[in-house]
């Protein structure tokens, strides 16, 4: 079950741990229904919700998903230790990095990392 949090001045839908996997680009249209039909301006979005290719930059599965979030102007971050795939991937650090620099897509470790970058921004 998705629940809607406020969170400075941020709503945000998180996402269960279980749930449909977004793992085509396809998928992201009810990631974005879900949090568009409750007004929501940030998905948290668990790790455990990606198909185990969405991280392989190669797929461009990531960028496409990425794209379609910026496209409805719906920030993103995706919630969960990715610190294995990122050792295995200088790509993947790069753009974790860039996107993590950025105001719309985020890769955070946990939520309280989620909370204390929102309620930075918010000030």
């Amino acid at each position: 079950m998705s629940e809607l949090v406020k969170i400075g001045n941020t709503q945000v839908l998180c996402f269960s741990e279980d749930g449909a996997i977004l793992q085509r680009a396809a998928d992201a249209n009810d990631f974005l229904g879900d949090a568009l039909s409750v007004e929501a301006e940030l998905a948290a979005i668990p790790v455990s919700r990606l198909g185990p290719d969405f991280l392989k930059l190669s797929t461009g599965v990531a960028g496409e998903v990425f794209q379609k979030f910026v496209n409805y102007r719906l920030k993103c971050a995706i919630i969960g230790d990715i610190s294995g795939r990122l050792e295995n991937s200088k790509a993947l650090r790069d753009f974790v990095r860039e996107t993590n620099e950025g105001q719309s897509i985020w890769f955070v470790p946990d939520f309280d990392h989620l909370r204390s970058r929102l309620e930075t921004t918010d000030r």
